[in-house]
């Protein structure tokens, strides 16, 4: 039945990274996933809880983040155990993340075990969708595959990877209907390549989204990352000890830094151990103050899209600009157009909207600067 738990899945959130983009609301201490942008009556990371423990049932959703995040984390989220939590000293991305939650789930519960990486800052709509082709990705999980969930690319974006999707899996795994192989993983491209791509109608963009057996993962781990998987299974092995924090802060601060695209999914892909399944679910990843106002409702005829307090603000001849008040300051817009104003008690920024991917630079250039306080 469609609304049944899937028994044997387990559901990984990586909620780290500081989403520099989003400066200067989201910060090293505070990052986007712990944000209610939307006015939704939920944070980030409690929707995707929320979407997950509907399919995989409480105790089957795990967090990986940052020491720093876990009170924040367990604040916002009250029904994961302390054994829900992978706490990390230092930010290793998310093939590190992914691989720890499944040795030690796999160590709980055998490496026959489903397990689904899904980002804490994502924002999905239509829940019925999204858990049709999670139950998808599961099916061509158990046949051995490591499978991802392909978006549809809706516009030529040059915000986010691609995957090029080959011949169906068919009869081979009658339970995924929709499921084809993946080809290849293709980084993000410039705005006449993103275009090329959508005419082919072969590539989705690529969400991060990855489902696969618990055991599918550590061997391709042990295949292309050897010495990883080594430091993995040490900490795994020391998981559930009273070991744990010793082992892992020997052994956590030097494994290697990589995405599990990278990592596994490339070179897993080009051997055709890769499937993917059509996401029909509206998705946005919220990386910047673009994707961020397509998201928010127009408060005026000027279409301006506003986070904060609307009484503090004042335009004139506006249109289109993203602003988020936090300071309690007055802002006065004049003759702007289709510009990002967030103004927040320790920093002001103001960017025009087309370049709000740039924002992770100016982030870059003030930590250059020494102004690590106000990251």
């Amino acid at each position: 039945m469609c609304g049944d738990k899937i028994d044997d899945f387990y559901a990984i959130i990586p909620a780290g990274g500081v989403g520099s983009r989003l400066w200067p609301i989201s910060r090293k201490d505070r990052p986007k996933f712990l944000y209610d942008f939307l006015g939704a009556g939920s944070t980030l990371i409690q929707s995707t809880y929320l979407r997950l423990s509907a399919l995989a049932g409480e105790g089957h959703v795990v967090v990986s983040t940052g020491e720093r995040h876990v009170d924040a984390v367990r604040e916002q989220i009250p029904a994961l155990d302390d054994a829900d939590i992978f706490a990390e000293p230092v930010g290793r991305d998310s093939t590190a993340a992914i691989a720890l939650a499944s040795a030690v789930l796999a160590r709980r519960h055998g490496e026959d075990v489903v397990v689904g990486s899904f980002a804490a800052d994502h924002v999905i709509r239509g829940q019925k969708a999204f858990a049709k082709s999670v139950r998808q990705a599961v099916a061509a999980a158990r046949a051995g595959y490591v499978c991802t969930i392909g978006i549809a690319a809706s516009r030529p974006s040059t915000a986010f990877g691609y995957i090029r999707q080959g011949e169906p899996l068919g009869a081979e795994v009658p339970d995924a209907p929709d499921a084809c192989k993946v080809r290849k993983f293709v980084e993000k491209p410039d705005a006449a390549t993103a275009q090329a791509y959508l005419i082919t109608g072969e590539y989705r963009w690529n969400a991060g989204m990855f489902v696969m057996r618990a055991g599918t993962l550590l061997a391709r781990l042990r295949e292309y990352k050897p010495q990883m998987a080594e430091q993995i299974a040490r900490i795994a092995d020391a998981w559930d000890t009273d070991r744990r924090a010793a082992v892992m802060g020997e052994v956590w601060p030097a494994i290697e830094k990589i995405a599990f695209d990278y990592s596994i999914a490339e070179p897993l892909a080009a051997e055709g151990g890769v499937a993917m399944v059509p996401g029909g679910f509206g998705w946005d990843d919220v990386g910047d103050f673009n994707s961020l106002a397509a998201l928010l409702p127009s408060r005026n005829e000027q279409n301006i899209k506003l986070l904060g307090d609307s009484s503090n603000l004042v335009q004139m001849d506006s249109a289109g600009d993203v602003v988020v008040a936090e300071a309690g300051r007055t802002i006065a817009l004049l003759g702007v157009n289709d510009m990002v104003v967030v103004d927040t008690p320790d920093a002001l920024l103001v960017a025009p909207r087309a370049r709000s991917q740039e924002v992770k630079d100016m982030v870059n250039k003030i930590a250059d600067m020494g102004r690590d306080d106000i990251l």
